[in-house]
């Protein structure tokens, strides 16, 4: 038995106070209309409607079980026209947290592209390298660059990133190149003070990982700031290729430790909870995936 099939079917043999009736009106034959109505009375236990062969009427639990009926048929019938409104032209608000570099860099301008082709949709960027608690902030998406999650979160992966050592030209002519991690220690070096490994680094040393500590006289929480201060020839600093593809591509910088690389970032957008993902936020979701995938080919 169809629950909600038989409710419905419970709901007009009521108003039409007859089975015959409805069961035409269906196009069901009048067998399949009575056997629902005694399969529904079987599961809840008790006796909705008193039938003879002059009149057709509810009993009490019927009555009360008209109305609950009608209420939830509503319900259905509105959620699902919400849905199917919101497939046709997607409306509503939705708060997305960024980080500040990537999402300045690359997502601002796909999130003004998705703006222009989704008008109806109200978008709220909250740029912030901290991690956010979404539930508490009234966050409905936030983009997150880690190698590593927090057990529980939900999540779909966007993209990925690699993170790349790199000092100035003159820096490197002045201090020496260091030919692996380990030689970082008597270098000067430019740490991020948002990830608990600000003063350490992790590289790849065959095949595994492995961390390195280093000295930093200059810190900094922000990527971009510490890449400026590796150009001026302050120092090495460890960033994500997206901060610093312009600087190597304009020879303020280069990269060095190459074969040590670490492990790529993963570019993860974090929802909420395991709940209901509004039709908005799904329609976002798909068109970054497919935006960002479109750029790495």
């Amino acid at each position: 038995m169809n629950r909600l099939d038989a409710m419905h079917l419970f709901v007009r043999i009521a108003e039409l106070g007859s089975f015959t009736a409805v069961a035409e009106q269906m196009g069901l034959a009048r067998s399949v209309v009575t056997r629902q109505i005694a399969a529904l009375e079987e599961h809840l236990g008790v006796k909705l409607m008193v039938r003879n062969t002059r009149r057709l009427s509810l009993t009490s639990a019927g009555g009360a079980y008209l109305e609950k009926c009608r209420v939830i048929l509503d319900l259905v019938e509105a959620a699902e026209a919400s849905v199917i409104e919101e497939r046709l032209a997607p409306r509503g608000n939705i708060r997305i947290g960024l980080p500040l570099s990537y999402g300045l860099k690359k997502l601002s301008p796909l999130l003004l592209e998705f703006s222009q082709r989704y008008p109806d949709i109200n978008l709220e960027m909250d740029f912030d390298d901290h991690q956010m608690n979404l539930i508490e902030e009234g966050i409905d998406l936030s983009i997150r660059i880690a190698g590593q999650l927090e057990p529980g979160d939900i999540v779909r992966k966007l993209s990925s990133c690699r993170l790349l050592t790199v000092a100035s030209p003159g820096y490197l002519k002045q201090h020496g190149r260091p030919m692996h991690p380990s030689e970082l220690i008597n270098h000067e070096c430019l740490g991020y003070t948002l990830t608990a490994g600000g003063m350490s680094w992790a590289f790849m040393i065959d095949g595994r990982h492995e961390t390195f500590y280093i000295r930093s006289r200059i810190k900094a929480n922000n990527g971009d700031a510490l890449t400026e201060a590796a150009a001026n020839g302050l120092g090495i600093t460890l960033q994500p290729d997206f901060i610093v593809q312009d600087y190597l591509a304009s020879g303020r910088v280069e990269t060095l430790l190459d074969e040590f690389t670490p492990a790529e970032l993963g570019i993860y957008a974090i929802l909420p909870s395991n709940r209901y993902v509004p039709h908005r936020v799904r329609v976002l979701l798909d068109f970054l995936a497919n935006q960002l995938d479109k750029k790495k080919r």
